[in-house]
Order: C-alpha cells, then structure tokens, then sequence
C-alpha cells in the first residue's frame, strides 16, 4: 500500500488487508475469510427470509432478496404466480452455504495461524512456495489472474448448464423451464449497448455461453504466457502495487454494481415482476435513488427490487469512490498536500482564519 515513503510503516489489527500487502499467505487467510463469512450470510439470510416468508403475499412485496433469487432459478418448486410450494431445496442450498462457510472459515485460520505468513519462506520447490507473489512480478500476478478468470468462466458455464438442463423461472410464460442458449454473436455485440432492453431468455443465456468462452480463452493466455519483453512504464509497471490492485478490483465491483441497479430497476425479463415487484421510477432529492411505483404497497414496505436497487446503487457509487482514491494513491498522489495546501492559505490569510 501507499507508505508516502516510509518503507517501515506499519498497520493497527483494524486496518484490514493494508497489513498483508507484503505477506502472501496472510493476504491468502483474508481472502478465504471473507468467502466463509459470504457463504455464512447467504446461507443464514436464506434460512431467515424462509422462516418469515408467506405464501399468501406476493413475494415482491415481503421484503425478500435472496428467495426471489433462488425462484429465478427455478428452486423451490415454484409454481404459477412465483409461489414456493416446497421449501426442502431452499433449506439444501442454505444449508450448504452454511457447512462452506465452516470449511472455509477453518482454512482461513489455518493460514492464519499454522502456515507461515509469507509462502516464500518455504523451501524452493515447495508446493506452498508455488502460490507465493510479489506485486513487482508481472508473470506472477498474470498467473493469478488467469486462474481468477478460469472460475468465473466455470461459473458462466456453470449458469448455461443450469438453465439448460435444469431450467429457470420464466415470467412470460409463468413456468420454470429449460433454456438453450442463443450464441448469436451479432446480437450479443449489439447487445453491448442496449443490454438492458434484453426480452428473452435465450439472449441471456448467449451473452453467458460467449462470456464463459471469451473468459476461458483469457484465463489460458494468462496462465500459459508471460510478458514479451521488458515491463516498461508504457506497459503499467509503476502500477504493480498491491494499491493498484485493490483499486481495479474496486472498479470491478463497482461497475458491476450499478449494472445491476440499473438492470434491476428497468428489466422484467432478468427481474421479474412477480419475484421483485413492479419496476421503479428513478427520483432526484438530495441524492437520486430508486423509489416503487406499486400504489398498493403497505406503509414501510418496500419491494425487493427497491432494496436491490437501491443497494447497488450506493454501494457501486461508493465502490467507484474508492477506485479513484486507490488509483490516485497508487500512482502515486500524496493526499496530504491537500491539507498542507489548506493549512497554507490560512497561513496566507491569517484575518480570514480568525
């Protein structure tokens, strides 16, 4: 991270992953951490949103985010009209979630507290000393990257075999039904900017089936090359830095994030209506924000289409935020010139700061 030029700087237990910038297998424990403690609020939120739901009321309106999720999927034995008639397959997936979560939080304090916290103080040619890193290491960190890429081209896939063979919930037709995809390259790159008028399913399943190989051909490339030539500074090599990393995962997130509120917000198709209420109107106070326009909604109701919305809206917006804080850092700005530069003027300016 950003040390401002002191290389022996050091970090409070609060500050999070700036401690481990320096240390691979402590940066590996948070990582695995934090998917133990995602899996543990999936599973139990589930099981929450289960015990409360009532399949007398529209689920739309119960103030639901991860059910409608899995009925989109087609789990839960859903029926006409988006109700759940069998709670079995949701209890499995919650259950599951739960029983990673322990898996996961146990090898997080494995690396915690039995593996060293840097794997390069393993002996050469050790299998733990295989996944050390250095962020200087341009054919170490493109490694990784196509590892990074190889999951998620699986769990594209891994969407379209779904869809394909176990089906998904389709509200034009009022049924959960199987999908094969559309792999029509010129709709898919017509798509790229009018996505959110996508209508069908099948175009859905096209842009993932694409996705899943564009991405499998990224992950091979990366791991199976390394940089022709020198890393110059024209290729990024000033920004190799842990900050620099942590800025574009930063971006990911956050564009990804208000995607998904925009897409959440206007699409029926991706959303449906019967899962997540009717679709919003964007309002513009002090802040803008998504607000439900279904009249019949009980007083602090909200649909789950506006909490989604809503959600990845401010947190994209905030994700973006942190992206240009990081990225600025990691080229390099000192932020408190800032302040030296306003202590200044009032220096300048001794009547006005009285």
């Amino acid at each position: 991270m950003q040390t401002y030029g002191n290389p022996n700087v050091t970090y409070d237990w609060y500050a999070g992953n700036s401690r481990l910038p320096s240390q691979s297998g402590k940066f590996i424990a948070a990582h695995v951490s934090h998917a133990g403690l995602m899996c543990f609020w999936a599973g139990a939120l589930t099981l929450f949103e289960l015990a409360r739901y009532d399949a007398s009321l529209p689920m739309g309106t119960q103030n639901l985010i991860l059910l409608p999720h899995l009925a989109g999927l087609g789990i839960g034995g859903i029926e006409s009209g988006a109700v759940i008639t069998e709670s079995y397959s949701i209890t499995v997936v919650a259950v599951l979630h739960l029983i990673v979560s322990a898996v996961y939080g146990a090898a997080g304090l494995l690396h915690s507290l039995r593996y060293k916290g840097d794997l390069g103080d393993y002996p050469e040619g050790s299998r733990p000393r295989k996944f050390d890193f250095q962020w200087d290491d341009p054919d170490r960190l493109t490694f990784i990257l196509g590892h990074h890429l190889l999951f998620l081209a699986l769990g594209c896939v891994s969407f379209v075999e779904w869809a394909k063979y176990h089906g998904i919930w389709d509200s034009a037709a009022g049924v959960t039904r199987t999908i094969r995809y559309n792999l029509d390259l010129g709709m898919i790159w017509n798509q790229q900017v009018d996505f959110l008028a996508i209508d069908n399913l099948e175009d859905v399943m096209g842009g993932h089936a694409f996705l899943a190989f564009f991405l499998s051909a990224g992950a091979i490339f990366h791991i199976f090359t390394k940089q022709f030539g020198n890393y110059t500074e024209f290729k990024g090599k000033g920004l190799l830095s842990a900050e620099a990393n942590l800025a574009w995962a930063c971006a990911g997130v956050g564009y990804m994030a208000l995607v998904a509120s925009f897409w959440c917000s206007t699409n029926s198709t991706i959303y449906p209506v019967e899962l997540y209420g009717d679709l919003l109107k964007l309002n513009f106070d002090f802040a803008p924000y998504f607000v439900d326009t279904d009249t019949s909604l009980a007083e602090g109701t909200f649909t789950a289409r506006a909490w989604l919305s809503n959600a990845h809206f401010y947190l994209g917006f905030f994700f973006i935020q942190g992206h240009l804080w990081h990225a600025l850092r990691a080229m390099g700005f000192d932020f408190r010139r800032i302040g030296q530069a306003f202590d200044s003027m009032d220096n300048a300016n001794p009547t006005t700061s009285s």
